[in-house]
């Protein structure tokens, strides 16, 4: 499983609410979190099969930014 680490800007309940379903949607997702209380809204995604690029399209899509900070796996 590959997780990737994101600086967003995500930063509050109806932010989350507008971004979930585009990363609820994503087939190659299997869990996907933001820590709102951290300075960097750090979105943490975990997956099969992960890209960075595909993550950031999703964000991108849903009206937000997401800079790759770190992959595992």
């Amino acid at each position: 499983m590959k997780i990737i680490k994101f600086k967003t800007n995500i930063n509050s309940e109806g932010c989350l609410a507008t971004v979930a379903p585009f990363l609820n949607g994503a087939d190659f997702i299997s869990n996907w979190q933001v820590d709102t209380s951290d300075p960097g809204k750090l979105l943490t995604v975990s997956g099969e099969g992960l890209e960075p690029q595909q993550i950031q399209n999703l964000v991108e899509e849903a009206g937000f930014k997401a800079e790759v900070l770190r992959v595992q796996g």
